[in-house]
């Protein structure tokens, strides 16, 4: 265990939960947005053009490192033909419809029994997520009885800039107060995760092994400081502080 690290900072998406596809769920969102906008189009056709802005969006926020609001993500890019005083209100709806097209969200088994005993531990705990949503994630960490945990959540929609860009995971660790020496970053892919902290000055990098680190091999320029398995293994890292 390092004894220097005071907060400890956690990806969402693969780190704190998981996509699983349901099939009901999926058809179901597709369904609601084309309701929800009114459009004429056929399905096909709706889904056709909405998947092409999206592709040219993500390529865009990934190459700039910037990501946008959920009102100029709707009324900019991916609805960019509708008036954008019926778009704005309905951007949250519309982001939640739109993640729900990939699946029903679930946090890890071990979630609920890792994130209060590192709290317990002496730790600051805080988010830090590359997402187009602004309000889903503090609403599931509200839900299931975890907001309380978490001193900060510093969302990419949110603050404007995505990782790896060093000043999204430097402006978590102002929120938390603390200094990014001090700091560790837990995430499951190498480049965002592992580089943008360690650019940032976090003094520790821990990486979940998933489909997202598989598929992206490491090398000698992304190199954690451990590879675990399981949330709960960072309790075997991060021993008590008090």
């Amino acid at each position: 265990m390092n004894q220097t690290i005071e907060a400890i900072f956690l990806d969402v998406g693969n780190t704190l939960r998981v996509v699983v596809e349901d099939g009901e769920i999926m058809e179901q969102a597709r369904g609601d947005l084309m309701t929800l906008l009114g459009t004429q189009e056929s399905e096909k056709d709706f889904f056709e053009g909405m998947d092409a802005r999206w592709i040219t969006y993500r390529k865009q926020a990934k190459a700039s490192l910037v990501e946008v609001s959920e009102k100029e993500l709707w009324t900019k890019w991916l609805l960019p033909d509708y008036p954008v005083e019926s778009i704005t209100p309905l951007a949250g709806q519309l982001t939640r419809l739109w993640r729900d097209r990939d699946g029903r969200r679930f946090p890890r088994p071990d979630v609920q029994s890792t994130i209060p005993e590192l709290y317990r531990r002496g730790y600051i705990l805080g988010i830090i997520a590359n997402t187009i949503t602004e309000a889903e994630i503090p609403n599931w960490l509200e839900s299931d009885g975890l907001a309380k945990y978490f001193k900060t959540v510093a969302l990419s929609s949110k603050v404007g800039i995505r990782k790896p860009n060093p000043e999204i995971f430097r402006e978590a660790a102002r929120r938390a107060g603390v200094e990014p020496s001090k700091c560790a970053y837990v995430g499951d892919n190498p480049v965002p995760d592992v580089i943008g902290s360690q650019q940032a000055g976090f003094e520790m990098t821990i990486l979940l092994e998933t489909a997202t680190l598989k598929r992206e091999l490491l090398t000698n320029d992304v190199k954690p400081d451990y590879i675990i398995q399981e949330l709960r293994e960072l309790l075997d890292i991060f021993l008590s502080r008090l």
